[in-house]
């Protein structure tokens, strides 16, 4: 009898909870989680240490495991190389949290008794396989904060239900088949902050009824590759917190609404490849954030706003056979009347109220139209009357004048060792040449055909096309910065020597007779780092080795300032990792501060820390340092690593500070662009370059490493498939 009433008590005691090793787990709990590993296939053993006879689960020792009281309230194993399917016994976990599987190879459908958890707060299911359809019962979890079933095979339509949350901040079903209509359930949610759902086979109109709640948060919205049709919604305008739309690839017709020019924290604007009609609105040029922006192949004409010409390149708006004002495109016929901008604030009062007649707009637009055409006509005669006199001197054994190294410091007294020196010809200054492969004359160059670049502290870059159709970029340094004309030749022509594979190389200056000052660069077709990862459609996509190849390169480039040239870069961010054919990078922009007054030096640095790649050091002190430009570095990298822009919002945080947030919340994966999530194979290597990053970015320059330290640790992650090259040979 004592002994039946002993088994009895056994049987109630374990009814309620399951010990072992004095850690208590709920019964459901166990039962539920050795359901889980039953139905996967774990071929490194992972979850070997799920075992009852080690230790209890919830002992800290079961991997991926995490524990209240009893109770089961994280699973996190990502990157485990897990597949097999998902148990419908997880349902069981009451007490669940965060459920976090991605970057594996898990099958089968999502269980639908995750919308028993009412508890559940993150769901990460990216990068698998999972098939079928979003289990409505995912609407059931109140607590819902993120969802992300991005990357897998799911079919069927989005559910409505799923909204019902109201802490629901991030939803990303990006890259899977979903069908169907955009949920209009979406569009009235006031915690969406962020809604993917790219890359679908989506159909139907863009709703039209976003920012119906008062406090609409949403902040990335991302419909592109779809196959939706309708117009842009007007309603999109009440998105006030709005910084990326993305409509792009799909079948979206009509004109865009004017309203979008009044979203102030835009900054991604991309309705390429839709069948847009009429006039770019003149309100979009009213966006102080906009970075990316891209109306590129739809069906619009007139005048592209002066405001987004002269900021965007020809990319943005190309394919638009009746779109004109843009580099490259066919000249506007007439300046259309919302584009007469008047001559003075008296003016604007003047006039205000009172619309140009026809004949006074036919009159402004044909005498600009006469104004621009005397002035090519003077450029070309000019360059007709300088191409004449050098073929004349050239018969007369007169060729323009190039003198070597002693003869032009004998004759000019400028200390120009290793260069070429040549006169200005008819235009007058004088041109020097370093060693390259291009061979132009001053008038070559002055008459060459131009195109505006990018302008920065130091000034305006343009790409320049030379008579024989090679191309250099040019450097028109602004006014009054540079130093005194002995000091300048001094400084440059020491730039000029400088060769490193990874260094963009100073092929010659000009210095004109009224002080105007050109440098004279090779010329990068790929452009730069920051437009390349930021500015490029969906369909170019960036691996990860390229990435690590260009990390690795502009820290060479960096390591032999450094240490071969003494020189402190001070301003090195995206912009200046320049990509050349094979997208080695080449740092651009080193060492001309030294050309510099220290005013205007100052200045760079300043705009080097709006953009999000200033040390915070540098805040109070201006004193620039190798540690400083190895903290730049390591933005670079985390910019690489995330695919975010250091100029980004990120609540509050710089990208530095928000790397760092995730990782403290042990969602270190989060932080990867979901480009590099794709290869499991990436994952060490990503980690890796991840540790280093935040290294690099320490608050403490004393703890940061030298940049010699750096590119060891970079070539340590991947030597094999990426040479290294010292670049003492000078070559390039």
């Amino acid at each position: 009898m004592v002994i039946q009433l002993v088994l009895l008590f056994l049987v109630f005691q374990q009814s309620l909870s399951y010990q072992l090793d004095g850690v208590v787990v709920t019964l459901g709990d166990h039962d539920a989680l050795q359901a889980i590993k039953n139905g996967l296939t774990d071929p490194y053993g992972y979850l070997k240490s799920w075992n009852e006879f080690n230790s209890g689960a919830c002992s800290g020792d079961w991997v991926g495991i995490k524990c209240a009281q009893g109770q089961v309230i994280a699973i996190q194993l990502p990157w485990k190389g897990l597949s097999g399917r998902l148990s419908e016994k997880i349902g069981q976990l009451s007490a669940l949290r965060k459920i976090n599987f991605h970057d594996n190879s898990i099958t089968g459908m999502i269980p639908s008794s995750i919308g028993f958890l009412r508890n559940l707060r993150g769901v990460h299911l990216f990068n698998n396989k999972f098939s079928g359809s979003i289990p409505v019962s995912i609407g059931s979890c109140p607590m819902l904060q993120t969802l992300d079933l991005s990357s897998n095979s799911l079919t069927g339509i989005i559910p409505e239900s799923i909204a019902k949350s109201t802490k629901l901040y991030k939803l990303n079903l990006s890259f899977n088949s979903l069908s169907g209509a955009v949920p209009i359930s979406l569009t009235h949610s006031n915690s969406l902050t962020f809604l993917a759902l790219d890359n679908n086979n989506l159909t139907g109109s863009v709703p039209d009824s976003w920012g119906s709640g008062k406090e609409a948060q949403l902040k990335i919205l991302t419909l592109d590759h779809n196959s939706l049709s309708g117009n842009v919604p007007n309603s999109l305008s009440r998105l006030g917190n709005l910084e990326e739309i993305s409509l792009n690839h799909n079948k979206i017709n009509g004109t865009i609404p004017k309203g979008i020019g009044s979203l102030s924290k835009l900054r991604i604007l991309d309705l390429s490849e839709n069948d847009l009609s009429n006039e770019i609105p003149i309100s979009l040029s009213d966006l102080p954030k906009l970075s990316s922006f891209n109306v590129s192949y739809n069906n619009l004409s007139g005048s592209v706003p002066f405001f987004l010409s002269n900021k965007f390149n020809s990319s943005s708006f190309v394919g638009n056979l009746q779109l004109c004002g843009f580099a490259g495109s066919a000249p506007c016929p007439s300046l259309p009347p919302s584009q007469v901008l008047p001559s003075s604030p008296s003016e604007t009062s003047k006039n205000s109220g009172r619309k140009l007649s026809l004949k006074t707009i036919l009159l402004i637009a044909s005498g600009a139209l006469l104004g621009v055409l005397i002035i090519l006509c003077i450029i070309w005669i000019c360059c007709m009357l300088s191409r004449r006199s050098k073929a004349s001197k050239s018969k007369n054994g007169d060729n323009v004048r190039k003198v070597t190294t002693a003869a032009a410091a004998g004759e000019k007294g400028v200390a120009v060792s290793g260069t070429e020196v040549e006169a200005g010809g008819d235009m007058g200054g004088k041109l020097v040449h370093f060693e390259g492969p291009l061979v132009f004359t001053a008038d070559d160059l002055l008459c060459a055909t131009a195109e505006i670049m990018g302008k920065s502290n130091y000034g305006t870059v343009y790409k320049a096309t030379l008579e024989d159709g090679s191309q250099v970029a040019v450097k028109r340094l602004r006014e009054k910065i540079a130093k005194n004309l002995k000091e300048f030749e001094g400084e440059v022509n020491g730039l000029g020597k400088i060769r490193h594979p990874n260094l963009l190389s100073l092929r010659a200056y000009y210095m004109g007779p009224k002080g105007e000052k050109l440098l004279v660069f090779d010329f990068m077709p790929k452009g730069s780092l920051a437009s390349f990862l930021h500015a490029r459609g969906p369909d170019t996509p960036i691996d990860w080795p390229t990435r690590l190849s260009i990390a690795i390169g502009a820290a060479r480039g960096l390591s032999y300032l450094h240490a071969n040239e003494s020189i402190i870069h001070g301003n090195l961010t995206a912009a200046n990792v320049l990509l050349d054919e094979q997208t080695n990078a080449k740092i651009a922009d080193y060492g001309l501060s030294r050309l510099m007054t220290t005013n205007a030096s100052s200045s760079v640095v300043v705009t080097a820390g709006a953009q999000g790649y200033r040390a915070p050091e540098l805040v109070k002190a201006k004193n620039l340092s190798t540690k400083t430009d190895v903290y730049s570095l390591g933005v670079i990298m985390l910019e690489l690593l995330t695919g975010k822009s250091p100029g980004e919002p990120m609540n509050g945080m710089d990208l530095p500070q928000w790397v760092a947030s995730i990782v403290n919340e042990e969602w270190t994966n989060e932080v990867f662009d979901l480009e590099l999530m794709k290869d499991a194979n990436n994952g060490d290597e990503l980690l890796n370059t991840l540790k280093l990053a935040l290294h690099c970015v320490d608050p403490s320059p004393a703890a940061r490493p030298e940049v010699h330290e750096v590119l060891q640790q970079l070539e340590k992650i991947k030597p094999a498939e990426l040479p290294v090259s010292s670049g003492e040979d000078g070559g390039d």
